[in-house]
């Protein structure tokens, strides 16, 4: 742990310089204008951001691009207590409370209690990152092929079992995942795939294309067919009904840890911010005084949703550096961006590239803090800005869209194929089949096929070798058993209501 606190105390030299403290002025910024406007969110913002950081720093780029995750995940929270619209995925859950705090003229109270409280879960999930980052290394240093592919599949696995959507759609949106993943030239062998002839196939299919299409098309697509509506509540953020609010925060302190704890066990596994939020918000529910209450604008209910949304963002970072496994949408194109950096996540980042990892770790601590206080500050600005109407804020996202991808590689096919990836995450929007796993299959799918074909080779085609050790054997039991829990599930309601059947009249 002492290591940790000095590699930290060295991360803070590299992240508090006033071009890192910028950075992350604009990234908070242009993430809080991401997660108000409707059509947009984290992922879709941190990609068209990705191609403009190619040519700065890896540790300046991933600076500016966390620094907007952060900030989408706090204009979300804004946009879901002033108008009732959750501007990310993961701040549904706040307008059960939120909302109503506001319509009770609690407007301020409730946006100090969710950004300070956003503020300790970021902070929570960091620590809970430095403390666990070294046991995280020397555990996936044990791993060869065989435990690699272990753990592919449990993250797979995972987000069957736990991800929220329908499991038989995720396993489809997997597949999915896969055949894109796989287009190109093979790693193994040489030879091309499903490339039909196509030479600009050849490359394989950016990632970042495909999240452009998928999130800022199709969802801009969907955003267009119910246009949302902007009712405000008015509110004037007076500084002393900031401190007021802020004194009562801490009363609710069982709250606070119940969340956090919620929320980095979420981020670590494949669980996701949305996932944390619900689960919060449920537990709260459950085990508070004030559970019956929430829901009609109860603060704790409020508190339990942000605290948890923020601890589950930072702990993602997690499984990302020190395993290779992004357990959240955003995660997985941050992962696709280190890669693109000619940075490879896993053990051998944090002992390679010690420089990149603390300070971004640091980073995450001042950064938080950047933006409990500039979202404080700015909400008029973004409240106003969501009253622009859709007609014009929609052809500026699909510019943007059109230069990101058009950025990435400067080859018209692509532009063709963000359309054709807006089409396609439009009708997965539409059929409620799950985009996230699609992303995470094409960010390890290659990954997952050599690690596969390397333990085929090294137990000549024998299944059993990833049961040759109690490590690769254990997570494969538990990738099996994720797969398989659904089914069970299945038929253990089918079973209660058989038997509920038979015992009635």
């Amino acid at each position: 742990m002492f290591d940790n606190l000095q590699l930290l105390t060295n991360g803070f030299a590299v992240a508090i310089t006033g071009y890192h403290i910028l950075l992350m002025m604009v990234g908070v910024f242009l993430g809080i204008l991401v997660g108000v406007l409707p059509g947009l969110g984290a992922p879709n913002g941190v990609t068209l951001l990705m191609p403009l950081t190619f040519a700065m720093n890896p540790v300046s780029a991933i600076i500016l691009l966390t620094s907007m995750y952060w900030g989408a995940l706090f204009g979300g929270s804004t946009t879901s207590i002033l108008f009732n619209i959750p501007g990310e995925p993961s701040s549904v859950a706040t307008t059960f409370d939120g909302y109503p705090m506001a319509k009770a003229g609690r407007a301020t109270e409730a946006l100090t209690f969710a950004f300070m409280s956003s503020g300790f879960g970021a902070l929570f999930g960091v620590a809970a990152v430095t403390l666990l980052s070294s046991w995280a290394t020397r555990f996936a240093l044990q791993f060869s092929p065989v435990e690699y592919f272990a753990v592919f599949m449990l993250a797979f696995g995972s987000f069957v079992a736990f991800g929220g959507g329908a499991p038989f759609k995720t396993i489809i949106s997997i597949c999915i995942g896969f055949a894109f993943a796989s287009i190109g030239m093979d790693t193994v062998s040489g030879s091309m795939r499903l490339t039909y002839g196509i030479a600009d196939l050849s490359r394989g299919v950016s990632l970042l294309v495909v999240v452009i299409g998928l999130y800022g098309i199709g969802e801009l697509l969907s955003t267009m067919q119910s246009p949302v509506k902007a009712e405000a509540v008015t509110t004037r953020l007076s500084p002393r009904a900031v401190l007021a609010a802020a004194r009562i925060w801490p009363r609710y302190w069982i709250a606070l840890l119940r969340s956090a704890c919620v929320g980095c066990w979420m981020g670590i596994t494949p669980g996701g911010p949305t996932a944390a939020t619900f689960m919060s918000y449920g537990i709260g529910k459950r085990f508070s005084r004030a559970g019956a209450r929430f829901g009609k604008g109860e603060p704790e209910g409020l508190i339990s949703c942000e605290t948890a949304d923020q601890a589950s963002g930072s702990a993602a970072m997690l499984p990302m550096l020190a395993l290779g496994l992004p357990s959240s949408a955003t995660a997985a194109v941050l992962l696709g961006g280190l890669m693109i950096w000619g940075l490879t996540p896993g053990p051998s980042l944090f002992a390679e590239r010690p420089d990149f990892v603390w300070g971004l770790i640091a980073s995450m601590y001042v950064s938080n803090v950047v933006a409990v206080i500039m979202a404080l500050t700015t909400v008029p600005i973004f409240a106003a800005l969501l009253r622009v109407p859709l007609t014009i804020t929609a052809p500026l996202i699909v510019i943007v869209c059109v230069v990101g991808a058009y950025t990435v590689a400067s080859n018209t096919t692509d532009l063709w194929s963000v359309l054709l990836f807006g089409v396609v995450g439009y009708l997965m929007s539409r059929l409620e089949y799950p985009i996230a796993p699609l992303v995470l299959a094409m960010v390890l799918g290659d990954k997952a096929e050599d690690a596969f074909r390397q333990s085929m080779i090294l137990s000549k085609g024998s299944l059993a070798v990833f049961w040759s050790n109690p490590l690769a054997g254990t997570v494969a039991t538990l990738a099996l058993l994720c797969f398989a829990l659904p089914l069970f599930t299945a038929v253990w309601r089918l079973a209660r209501r058989l038997l509920g059947h038979g015992e009635g009249p």
